[in-house]
């Protein structure tokens, strides 16, 4: 278990690296702000109109309403809060992450060029490089939803259904968000989704680990905003330091 333990207590390691590097910081600020728009906007008009709504259909809003339909009208609040929670973490991690993922490539890579001392030359401009890490998005994306899909219609089964479809769409979420934060100096080598599966895999518990704190600090309300560019420089980080590069080659070969 101290891969486990390693791989989830490194984002925390991380913020000290993050913090000592202003150039990174000032950067962040750009994904931080699209992403505080869009998740700010719709857990806040979402939960309005849910709140709005269950106090008419309950009651719980006129002046005549009993404790019962308060209790109620209480008790639904809180089931719809964290279903929402769901649900905007789902869209956090799909929407989000196509629509930021050009700037967190960019924030990877200052990571890789700190650590590694040698400055990336990319063979594409902007545009193409921005397109290229929009498409990777998108098919890690198709892969995230052919898994937990078929997962939620598992959980339709009698008896153990609803068991066996969360403690494996849990295990699949912690795998998915190590391979969404190792995937970026993969990218920019240009590997297929097949050989970044692998690579993430082979990490083992040190993957689930990380991925569970990934997972962890994204599900939070509005912080998770400010930790998504921790992420991004702690997956680089443990990238390099695990020796997931060295993986690649052995792929190669």
């Amino acid at each position: 278990m101290n891969d486990f333990f390693f791989g989830f207590f490194y984002p925390i390691r991380s913020l000290s690296f993050f913090f000592k590097q202003p150039k990174i910081i000032l950067y962040s600020m750009i994904p931080m702000f699209i992403n505080l728009i869009i998740y700010g906007t719709i857990f806040y008009l979402s939960y309005s109109w849910i709140i709005g709504t269950s106090g008419e259909l309950t009651g719980a809003n006129s002046l005549g309403a009993t404790w019962f339909q308060e209790v109620f009208h209480f008790f639904i609040l809180i089931f719809s809060f964290l279903l929402l929670l769901l649900v905007c973490y789902f869209l956090f991690i799909t929407i989000g992450g196509i629509i930021i993922s050009p700037f967190e490539e960019h924030i990877s890579q200052m990571v890789e060029e700190i650590i590694t001392k040698t400055k990336y030359d990319s063979k594409l401009n902007f545009l193409q490089d921005a397109w290229y890490s929009i498409k990777a998005e998108s098919f890690k994306l198709l892969f995230y939803f052919s898994i937990i899909i078929p997962l939620f219609f598992v959980g339709f089964i009698p008896m153990i259904g609803s068991v066996l479809a969360t403690i494996l769409g849990t295990l699949f979420s912690f795998f998915y968000n190590a391979l969404d934060y190792l995937d970026y100096p993969m990218t920019r080598r240009f590997y297929c989704l097949k050989k970044k599966i692998k690579v993430t895999h082979t990490g083992g518990l040190l993957s689930y680990g990380f991925g569970c704190m990934a997972f962890l600090m994204l599900f939070l309300p509005v912080v998770n905003v400010f930790f998504k560019p921790v992420l991004v420089v702690a997956g680089t980080s443990l990238f390099y330091e695990k020796g997931f590069d060295k993986q690649i080659v052995d792929f190669i070969k």
